[in-house]
């Protein structure tokens, strides 16, 4: 197989799982936590590490923003022999009760975006892999109430470190969530909005790969809240510090599917 055009890997260069942050930084991030990390290649929104965490190789990918560039990464991944993919994202509440810092796995993603539709019917369901979802979701519980390694647990309090599991929804127009929308996904218990996971989740079931997707709460919509809202930062600081615990949880779930 010929060098892929945007990530510019090829066969060998990736390992069989890889962690998908949208944030080229974020692949920083992720790979401190790991025992060791090289970078493999780097291009646009591409930033392709492999790294070794509690003696299993893994490979860090971001994608960018949007379906569209997680769509091109979950094809060039896919054609250069990588099995597992899971999203280590931020996302947006749309529940009352979900706060900023939880974390929400994803049982599902409405396809509120183009992508995937250009690639299957809305009706097609945009879900994870079994095998990924209840390994997130025993690495996640086995946290909760811990709160982020970087604070004690008292600090960090019981909000943030509620673990959520259940549907979201998968929106291209950031700048265009309006009230009635927001009110919709509300009305439907979708648990929060991002914008990777429903592509994630549907290309990857066509090309047989599987997928899950982890997200740190960075607003409530329902709240009016949005990153950046009340800050210099892109992330509110308990989403910042809770970053991390995400990072560990997918790294957790990553050395059980090994």
């Amino acid at each position: 197989m010929a060098k892929q055009p945007h990530l510019l890997v090829e066969d060998g260069d990736v390992n069989d799982v890889a962690l998908l942050p949208g944030d080229p930084g974020r692949v920083d991030r992720i790979a401190s936590h790991c025992d060791d990390s090289e970078v493999v290649a780097e291009n646009r929104e591409y930033k392709v590490v492999n790294a070794t965490y509690e003696g299993v190789s893994l490979t860090i990918c971001s994608t960018g923003i949007g379906c569209p560039s997680a769509a091109i990464a979950i094809e060039e991944l896919a054609k250069v022999g990588v099995q597992t993919v899971i999203r280590v994202g931020t996302i947006g509440g749309l529940q009352a009760g979900v706060e900023v810092g939880d974390m929400i796995v994803a049982n599902g993603a409405a396809k509120a975006e183009g992508t995937s539709k250009r690639y299957e019917s809305a009706t097609y369901p945009a879900v994870p892999a079994y095998s990924v979802l209840a390994e997130l979701v025993d690495a996640a519980e086995a946290t909760e109430g811990v709160g982020d390694h970087e604070q004690s647990a008292a600090a960090d309090g019981p909000a943030g470190a509620t673990v959520h599991v259940g549907p979201i929804v998968s929106d291209d127009a950031f700048y265009n969530e309006s009230d009635d929308y927001v009110a919709d996904w509300e009305a439907a218990n979708l648990l929060g909005i991002e914008m990777e996971a429903a592509t994630v989740f549907s290309l990857a079931r066509r090309r047989g790969l599987a997928a899950g997707a982890i997200c740190t709460v960075d607003g409530n919509l329902v709240a009016g809240t949005q990153k950046g809202a009340d800050s210099d930062d892109e992330l509110p600081e308990k989403a910042q510090n809770n970053v991390s615990r995400a990072i560990d949880i997918a790294l957790d779930a990553v050395v059980a599917l090994s």
